[in-house]
């Protein structure tokens, strides 16, 4: 799956690589998390534009978004089978820049965190599909999810699913929608050659949110990973609850 990914490259850059028209100037992100706003390479009449739409996609059909479930993964193998995703496969593809996404694991007791990108550290477009909801006031939100596919032998040892990551050449196959169907498109919806992707471990200080800054992507070191282990919880003289008290104390 992919739940956490990182834009780093200067935004001049993905717009030479992407090239939509506009020029926006972001700063690098190094934990984007579902729901917030996220950039997006759409087609439209013919030209590539620059948005930014929540991930975590919202069919148009949904009546109350706060009783639906969030959206922000479209397995490939499906797309064209499910409702929430089929017309938005058909009509409204869509490119997200990335230079790196992160997996979890567990191994030794402990959920460890790896950030995976490519081997020539190059950006790429994960495969993504647009949505927008019209609510009952006239309100609308742009909202996409990324595409996942089956993991290639290598990356399977990280994780079963990997989100599917295109380069400059599969671009315009993949936004233009009426000169490549979709069911030329799935072609495309497939895992990243083997080699083609790296990875390592870093700290776990990604698991917050809260944080978003570029050491989050560094290897992580011994002496980090041995300070980041639990410690051993030193004990501690319980003293009897008195009369009606339960013992449950609270921490708030």
């Amino acid at each position: 799956m992919c739940g956490r990914f990182v834009i780093t490259s200067p935004p001049e850059a993905l717009r030479q690589m992407f090239g939509y028209a506009e020029q926006p100037n972001f700063p690098p992100r190094h934990n984007i998390a579902p729901t917030q706003p996220i950039p997006v390479v759409m087609l439209e009449n013919g030209l590539r534009h620059f948005r930014l739409m929540r991930w975590g996609l919202l069919p148009a059909w949904v009546k109350d978004p706060r009783t639906f479930t969030l959206l922000i993964n479209a397995r490939a193998e499906t797309v064209l089978a499910k409702p929430a995703f089929r017309n938005a496969m058909r009509r409204r593809r869509c490119l997200i820049p990335a230079d790196g996404y992160y997996e979890w694991q567990v191994s030794d007791g402990r959920k460890r965190a790896y950030f995976i990108h490519r081997s020539d550290g190059q950006p790429f477009g994960l495969a993504g599909l647009a949505e927008t909801w019209s609510g009952p006031n006239g309100e609308e939100i742009d909202t996409v999810a990324i595409i996942t596919a089956a993991a290639s032998a290598d990356l399977t040892a990280l994780h079963h699913r990997v989100p599917v990551s295109l380069g400059p050449a599969d671009f315009e196959r993949w936004l233009d929608g009426n000169s490549c169907d979709a069911e030329t498109a799935l072609q495309l919806l497939v895992a990243p050659a083997s080699g083609s992707f790296a990875w390592h471990e870093v700290s776990t200080r990604v698991n917050r949110v809260a944080h978003d800054d570029a050491q989050l992507i560094l290897p992580i070191s011994a002496e980090l990973e041995a300070a980041e282990a639990p410690k051993p919880k030193a004990s501690r003289k319980v003293v009897p609850a008195k009369s009606d008290d339960d013992a449950q104390g609270s921490l708030f």
